[in-house]
């Protein structure tokens, strides 16, 4: 039976493997979201994790809290929105506000060539210009380059008009630790992290989802 691993169970399991992870915590109630928030510092991300939403920016069930009384509306809105969806959540996640590039990272057991990963640019650009590429795990530094220089639009990565590259440290390190992933767990079928998000500074996993056999 497939075991599958919604956000905040995902993001720990992935932090095991010492990846850059968002911080957020899971709460039950708009106390324990001012808790959280205010230990974060605003602006917050508030995201309605269930096992019934993979897709939570299709649901509108992603939102951002500038201050407290936008996050106890936005709280409350995520809480009428699972009840018009007719789900029980697991809780809404509370989660640290970050600007950047967004990319994908994704793992899939293939029948013939065993695990493969695969990158691209994130968030909308996933389905608007499915500009991914794919390798067979594990990779080197090599590969990782190769993939990178793969993508039409890799200058978005470097910086466009005046903007600063993202972390590419950063980035290498995440690709070449999550392609090695499979090596422990064989049975991981899927993974996927989108967005990770990335500046010249830092970048961070900000969404991830796991199945496991």
């Amino acid at each position: 039976m497939k075991q599958i691993l919604t956000e905040a169970r995902a993001e720990h399991f992935l932090s095991k493997f010492r990846l850059p992870i968002a911080e957020s915590t899971l709460v039950k109630n708009q106390d324990q979201a001012q808790e959280s928030a205010k230990k974060l510092g605003y602006p917050v991300v508030l995201k309605l994790i269930s096992k019934e939403v993979l897709h939570k920016t299709e649901v509108q069930g992603v939102r951002t809290a500038d201050d407290e009384s936008s996050l106890l509306r936005e709280f409350a809105d995520l809480q009428k929105l699972a009840k018009k969806l007719k789900i029980k959540p697991e809780g809404i996640l509370v989660q640290e506000h970050i600007s950047g590039r967004e990319v994908i990272i994704g793992l899939k057991k293939d029948p013939v060539f065993g695990h493969v990963i695969m990158f691209g640019l994130g968030g909308i650009f996933v389905e608007v210009l499915k500009d991914v590429t794919f390798r067979v795990c594990p990779i080197e530094s090599n590969d990782i380059d190769a993939m990178i220089n793969d993508l039409e639009a890799k200058q978005i990565l470097y910086g466009v008009r005046g903007e600063k590259p993202i972390n590419f440290k950063v980035l290498k390190k995440t690709l070449y630790i999550v392609s090695h992933i499979p090596k422990k767990y064989p049975n991981l079928e899927e993974l996927d992290i989108n967005p990770m998000i990335l500046n010249n500074k830092t970048g961070k996993i900000a969404d991830a989802r796991i199945v496991l056999s």
